[in-house]
């Protein structure tokens, strides 16, 4: 008599991660000041997290960590930093990094009364222009996008509170991909509000930290 077949193993929920990394740090720091995060560790963390939400009875596949940051190249403290996302986060496994050069901004400050413009510190006498990220938000939603396209995930884990990300969460779950928002409630209410699932990164800190 013949046995019947074994019953096949569920297909696991491919988990990819995407973390703005100076709005986590930001919110890291306000979480607590002491606290180290193990990159290592936590593109792993987070994907188990997600694979309960999606289906807990299905493994799940941690696909990789993408984690998208900027510097200033006149900054002599940022070389510092530079050097540690490429050679340090970089270099982790499943770990892709995203570095971008922060940009002069194009206006000087303002004098609230007269609205003159202040081009240069009458102390010194530096620029007064400040810098500003461009361009990896567009970035990472671009990556995200075409991931989704060749296949490479079924859920992704968000970490940021940007709103401007509600956009490409909305049409990402629209084509049947599901995005969980890593998040630091109550920061980020509106793009918690529009993910298929939140995870609150705060209740993770033990699994998360150095």
């Amino acid at each position: 008599m013949n046995s019947p077949a074994a019953t096949p193993p569920p297909d696991p929920v491919r988990v990819r991660i995407f973390v703005d990394f100076w709005n986590f740090s930001l919110a890291v720091r306000n979480l607590d000041a002491t606290l180290q995060v193990d990159w290592r560790k936590l593109g792993p963390v987070l994907a188990a997290e997600a694979g309960k939400l999606v289906d807990p009875l299905r493994p799940a596949l941690y696909e990789g960590l993408h984690v998208y940051g900027s510097f200033d190249p006149n900054k002599p403290g940022d070389a510092k930093l530079r050097n540690w996302f490429t050679n340090t986060i970089d270099k982790m496994p499943g770990v892709n990094v995203v570095l971008l050069e922060r940009q002069r901004k194009r206006g000087y400050p303002r004098c609230p009364h007269c609205q003159a413009e202040t081009t240069n510190c009458h102390a010194c006498g530096g620029d007064m222009r400040g810098t500003e990220e461009k361009g990896v938000d567009t970035r990472i939603v671009t990556d995200m996008i075409s991931l989704a396209w060749s296949n490479s995930y079924d859920a992704a884990v968000l970490v940021s509170a940007d709103r401007d990300f509600v956009p490409v969460a909305d049409f990402l779950q629209a084509k049947g991909i599901k995005i969980i928002h890593g998040a630091f409630p109550p920061i980020g209410s509106q793009l918690s509000q529009k993910c298929w699932a939140n995870i609150a990164i705060p209740s993770l800190v033990a699994q998360i930290k150095r």
